[in-house]
């Protein structure tokens, strides 16, 4: 290990971090671009056989960059994307970015370092960097916007140079340093480990806008509100805002292993697909999501005695047509994306006839992402952590989340040499309870999810 990364691992101030030189290359978590057509074909696209873990350079840093010594990471579905190069290879992401020129060019490689969050310490900031300094503990944000496009001062996620860190640019969490953009940076909850921090903020903050934002559902007391996967990291967090919220979570998972989970979780209703029959490669016609979505809709009043106010959906194929059927009139399906397929039928009478909304959300902008941080620190949301796994280890842990054997999230040591540290506010964390801040820990031990769909 560098001096640098020994440094850090001692607690050292700004300036020794600050006078330590930087190493020329670091480990870190990577695809190759030779490798893009090795799945051509093949049925099951292992991504084992497309991660690696060894040695890359060093970037240069540009003005408004921060280079962030990795302590944490975590997987999430878009390093399953990279690493299967489906549904498109993220090598054309870093050739676009590249081809604009100047700092942009760096990120052209022949290897892609992979992973949308991170949790650590800054050990370097750009020249134009103003509010962060080396030895800060951090958060980082999944978002890259260009602040000097007009409509991220509207909404960073509607400008067109908004980009997603460590998939759609190079350089990402997953190593044991990460180039960011300042305005990805917030500021670590005092009480959590680093693990625990490092998990968090891509699917809570894209939950928090899908639900809380006023350019989401918007969730009040009383709402009724679906959620798919309930016990994933997106679903996991829908569950905590919308109870947060005074609602009612009524949560959809594929096991009677995952639904004992939930239940653990304290989610007010839930549901087995398999009591509705809905299967897990099912193609569904129109009349097929009908009859679905009649089912679903009578187990939900059963148990609510009403329609839901708000679907929450990222599954996409499988369930978007018994999503815009179920939803009551007037209501709202959100959606963020697709992991069972992105081609979405479903019948438009439901929809158009019945006044209901839908609303496309993609992760979350810098407001919403601080707001979002700040219920973390708050002891308003928890993590949903479930297993963590060591940097070299990364490909078995991507395995597990494309197999959708994992709940919550799944999180992976960087720097840190093992679990528990980095926590600065010991009395709040024990105010608040170990087990309270680690539902899906506990939980995760009794009962290992044996399905591989779903």
């Amino acid at each position: 290990m560098d001096s640098l990364a020994d440094a850090l691992l001692n607690g050292a101030g700004a300036g020794i971090l600050e006078r330590e030189p930087l190493p020329e290359d670091y480990l870190a978590v990577h695809t190759r671009a030779e490798d893009v057509d090795m799945f051509r074909g093949d049925a099951d696209p292992d991504v084992r056989r497309s991660i690696h873990v060894g040695r890359v350079p060093m970037p240069e840093l540009a003005p408004d960059e921060v280079l962030v010594g990795v302590m944490a990471s975590s997987v999430n579905y878009n390093t399953v994307w990279s690493a299967t190069f489906e549904p498109v290879s993220t090598f054309r992401f870093l050739q676009k970015l590249g081809a604009q020129g100047g700092w942009a060019e760096r990120h052209d490689q022949p290897y892609h370092v992979l992973g949308s969050d991170a949790a650590g310490v800054v050990v370097r900031v750009g020249a134009g960097v103003r509010r962060w300094r080396a030895g800060d503990h951090v958060t980082v944000s999944c978002v890259q916007v260009d602040d000097q496009e007009p409509a991220t001062h509207a909404d960073g996620m509607l400008g067109a140079e908004q980009r997603i860190w460590g998939y759609e640019t190079n350089f990402g969490g997953l190593a044991h340093y990460t180039v960011v953009r300042a305005s990805q940076l917030l500021t670590k909850p005092t009480h959590l480990t680093w693990e625990e921090a490092a998990s968090t903020m891509l699917t809570a903050a894209t939950a928090y806008r899908m639900l809380v934002s006023d350019r989401g559902a918007r969730i009040k007391q009383g709402d009724i509100v679906l959620i798919w996967g309930a016990t994933g990291g997106l679903g996991g967090f829908a569950v905590q805002l919308v109870k947060n919220a005074g609602g009612i979570p009524v949560g959809v998972v594929s096991s009677e292993a995952k639904a004992r989970l939930l239940r653990g979780l304290g989610c007010d209703v839930v549901i087995n697909r398999e009591e509705i029959g809905l299967g897990g490669n099912e193609e569904l016609t129109p009349e097929r999501a009908a009859e679905l979505g009649r089912r679903l809709g009578r187990v939900i009043r059963r148990e609510t005695g009403e329609d839901p106010h708000v679907v929450f959906d990222f599954i996409g194929e499988a369930t978007f047509p018994l999503s815009v059927f179920v939803v009551r009139r007037g209501g709202t399906v959100v959606t963020c994306g697709s992991s069972t397929g992105y081609w979405h039928r479903y019948d438009n009478r439901y929809l158009w006839m019945n006044l209901k909304r839908i609303i496309g959300s993609h992760a979350a902008n810098l407001q919403e992402q601080w707001e979002c941080n700040r219920l973390f620190q708050l002891g308003k949301l928890m993590p949903i952590l479930s297993e963590v796994y060591p940097l070299a280890d990364t490909a078995e842990a991507a395995r597990l989340v494309q197999n959708n054997r994992h709940i919550g999230k799944v999180g992976v040591l960087a720097l840190a040499p093992e679990t528990g540290l980095g926590v600065t506010d010991p009395e709040l964390r024990e105010r608040i309870g170990a087990q309270t801040l680690n539902p899906l820990r506990d939980l995760s031990q009794q009962t290992r999810i044996p399905a591989l769909a779903g």
